[in-house]
């Protein structure tokens, strides 16, 4: 990162199953990526530009993007200035829980729209991070358990049923079966031949189903992997070769672009939080 772009990626023991990251970002890009869970962002200076399956947007200060589970994007700077912004990055569990209160179907929900002009729900966003940041837990909680309440109300649909159909079921088996080579993933070629299909058949079933070439999406389910085990405090030398990349530098460059720090600055963060000593009764 240039001098002039800071970040912080972390969690509080407040907020169980949600990730923290507020940043300042001006030449930073985030590859095309996916997450497990969702993305809210307020931008509170600049702009970002997103990358979306649909085509790019914009968000100022003020605005608030909204991505779901699962869905590719990209982030770069929308101005010569760059951009910053508060996120929070809650597990699917944590948003099905307050939609539970709300009475939405069970699974899964889904936001509808992906980019707000609404000052007031941006410092929503910003009041977690604020709380979360002075070590304020009662308040942290439930100033994330409004925001969510109140994304679900004016945003919120229920649960998205994936498309069925031969090519996607080829796409999950071709998913799985990555999942359990991470590190010695098979070729294109291969890949097709264990399903009996094309490649260029597999590459459009996997795309069509999960947003990215099989590819890319490795590569972000190798940063998901060196995530966890830097959360376990395996080096993140180690953890590079465990998860596939050929060094750290390898692991540093795409753990960057898709996380938005360093893993070294990453796995500090999460020890910060496991040294603390516990709040007093």
């Amino acid at each position: 990162m240039t001098p002039r772009e800071q970040a912080r990626h972390w969690e509080h023991p407040a907020l169980p199953g949600v990730d923290l990251l507020r940043a300042r970002y001006v030449r930073h890009t985030f590859s095309r990526h996916a997450h497990d869970g969702y993305v809210i962002a307020a931008v509170t200076g600049g702009v970002e530009g997103i990358g979306l399956p649909d085509g790019p947007a914009r968000a100022g200060a003020g605005g608030v993007v909204l991505i779901n589970p699962e869905t590719p994007h990209s982030a770069y700077a929308g101005t010569e200035e760059g951009w910053a912004y508060h996120v929070l990055y809650p597990a699917p569990h944590v948003v099905a829980a307050v939609a539970a209160d709300l009475s939405v179907p069970p699974g899964t929900p889904s936001f509808t729209a992906t980019v707000l002009h609404d000052p007031a729900t941006a410092r929503m966003v910003s009041g977690v991070h604020a709380a979360a940041e002075r070590d304020d837990a009662l308040a942290a909680d439930t100033r994330l358990r409004l925001l969510l309440a109140r994304l679900l109300t004016r945003h919120g649909s229920g649960p998205v049923t994936a498309p069925g159909g031969a090519g996607r079921t080829v796409a999950a088996r071709a998913r799985e079966l990555l999942l359990g080579r991470l590190a010695d993933p098979p070729s294109l070629d291969e890949l097709a031949a264990e399903f009996g299909t094309s490649p260029f058949a597999l590459l459009r079933a996997f795309k069509t189903a999960y947003g990215l070439p099989p590819h890319a999406w490795l590569t972000g389910e190798r940063v998901r992997a060196a995530r966890r085990l830097l959360d376990t405090g395996v080096p993140p030398a180690l953890a590079a070769t465990c998860v596939g990349f050929t060094d750290q530098p390898h692991l540093n460059r795409h753990f960057t672009r898709i996380v938005g720090v360093p893993p070294g600055a990453y796995q500090r963060e999460r020890k910060n939080v496991q040294d603390r000593p516990p709040a007093a009764p």
